[in-house]
């Protein structure tokens, strides 16, 4: 569970360069909630994401997580409960060691020592873990992770966000960067392990058709304000015609470009 009581952030305060990122954000969200962020470029959406994982702090306001205030904590303490994968397949994994060992150190996380000794089982639960991915990871384990393609070395990260058992998983625009099949396999393995895990899951996308089909729950960024939080019917009746038109009604204005709601 996550509880953000009128968090702001400010950047750069008491300089010619303040900026607001976000204005006193309130939300909550549910263990199993997946929780779809769309909003325009600027609109504060990674800085949420930023703030929930404790690598942005609150210029004011709270951070609940699984019922402890975690304001004041840094990212490296958040690090056992939330699992985060980024944009960049290249992000999430160390190039040069193998599949088996990235395995390793990602079920470690938060945890001292942070060793990677493979013991026979570890192994066997690796395989099956690699296996359940369905592009052959598992006969790869051995490999430098430097000889995968984009779409596994993504699919790669996601399982580690998820082996060490977090409660809550930030996707920051994960499938951007993949070709139309492999992003589509992402996003099945990510709906099957948040459901696996009853995880809560914030998934940035500037996708608003995948926003609207994918997870229980749509919120909308703009100003680094919530401007449209829907779930249930509502979420799954929108169009993305109709998603535009409340956009614009919200905020009474008009907004350049194709009608996507572009990415930070």
């Amino acid at each position: 569970m996550i509880a953000l009581q009128d968090c702001t952030v400010v950047f750069n305060a008491n300089t010619p360069d303040e900026r607001k990122a976000l204005n006193e954000v309130r939300l909550m969200i549910e263990r199993g909630d997946f929780v779809t962020v769309i909003g325009s470029n600027g609109a504060g959406k990674s800085t949420l994401l930023n703030l929930i994982a404790g690598s942005v702090r609150p210029s004011s306001g709270t951070i609940v997580i699984d019922g402890v205030d975690r304001t004041g904590e840094p990212e490296y303490l958040r690090a056992r409960s939330i699992g985060r994968v980024f944009q960049d397949p290249l992000a999430g994994t160390a190039a040069e060691m193998t599949v088996e060992d990235n395995l390793a150190v990602a079920a470690r996380k938060g945890r001292k020592p942070l060793t990677i000794a493979m013991t026979r089982s570890r192994k066997a639960e690796f395989r099956d873990r690699l296996a359940e991915l369905g592009i052959g990871l598992e006969n790869r384990m051995k490999e430098n992770v430097s000889r995968l393609s984009g779409g596994q070395r993504q699919a790669l990260t996601l399982l580690m966000a998820v082996i060490a058992r977090p409660s809550i998983l930030l996707l920051d625009e994960h499938t951007a960067a993949l070709d139309p099949a492999n992003a589509e396999k992402v996003l099945e393995l990510t709906q099957r392990f948040a459901q696996e895990y009853e995880l809560s899951v914030l998934m940035v996308t500037h996708d608003m058709a995948r926003a609207i089909t994918i997870g229980n729950r749509l919120i909308m960024m703009d100003k680094g304000e919530i401007i449209m939080d829907v779930s249930g019917t509502e979420k799954s009746s929108l169009t993305v015609d109709a998603l535009v038109h409340r956009f614009r009604e919200i905020r009474k204005q008009e907004f350049a470009g194709d009608r996507a709601l572009l990415v930070e």
